[in-house]
């Protein structure tokens, strides 16, 4: 037996749909600050990581994530600043993804949807600012999940709430670690780079996948 016919198209949303900061260096200038002395140590990125991971799965809200990050730093920015770098972090849709999400949605060819880890702060300015998410017709996120990849429970959550098997899911995320625990899930798994043209990598596989003409 082949495999099974894709139902449902999935979205990572930082990397894959919309471009975003990959660092805090990157993200200090993108809100139009200085990088100040120690602002981007080796060691504090751990620090940063951690409190991040805490607040895209709502273990802490905004006002606490924030308060944690201007101490992290040792008070080198305000509150105001780092809210100032969290807007900034989201920059703007890839180049031709609105028009492929479209395609998908033409004529009903699949189910489409989103499993982002990220937060309340962003997950908001979907529809507003960055309208292509809000169009996708399973929208999930590790704030509300409470639970972020490449956790197991993660997918499956997304496949509870969805009503779409796993072997009929076709998944893209810009990092390895998700995409090799949804095909360990037994999702249909691709792996997108960032820097290139994320929508023609998509097309491609969607493609290969039997989801649109060649």
């Amino acid at each position: 037996m082949g495999e099974a016919p894709v139902r449902l198209v999935c979205f990572d949303w930082g990397g894959v749909i919309l471009r975003i900061c990959r660092g805090f260096s990157e993200g200090l200038t993108a809100a139009g600050l200085d990088v100040r002395p120690g602002a981007d140590d080796a060691d504090m990125y751990h620090v940063r990581r951690e409190a991040s991971m805490r607040y895209q799965i709502g273990d802490i809200d905004e006002e606490a994530f924030f308060a944690e990050i201007v101490s992290t730093l040792n008070g080198a920015y305000t509150t105001e600043e780092i809210a100032l770098v969290h807007d900034a972090w989201l920059i703007g849709e890839y180049e031709g993804v609105a028009e492929l999400v479209a395609e998908l949605h033409d004529g009903g060819r699949v189910r489409t949807g989103m499993l982002s880890n990220t937060n309340a702060r962003h997950w908001a300015r979907r529809e507003r600012d960055f309208p292509t998410a809000g169009t996708l017709h399973h929208q999930h996120a590790s704030h509300l999940l409470r639970s972020a990849k490449p956790n197991a429970e993660t997918y499956r959550a997304f496949e509870r709430e969805s009503g779409v098997p796993a072997a009929e899911i076709l998944f893209f995320d810009d990092l390895p670690e998700n995409i090799d625990a949804a095909r360990a899930a037994g999702w249909r798994g691709v792996v997108i780079d960032h820097t290139g043209d994320t929508a023609a990598q998509m097309r491609a596989a969607l493609t290969a996948a039997g989801v649109l003409d060649g």
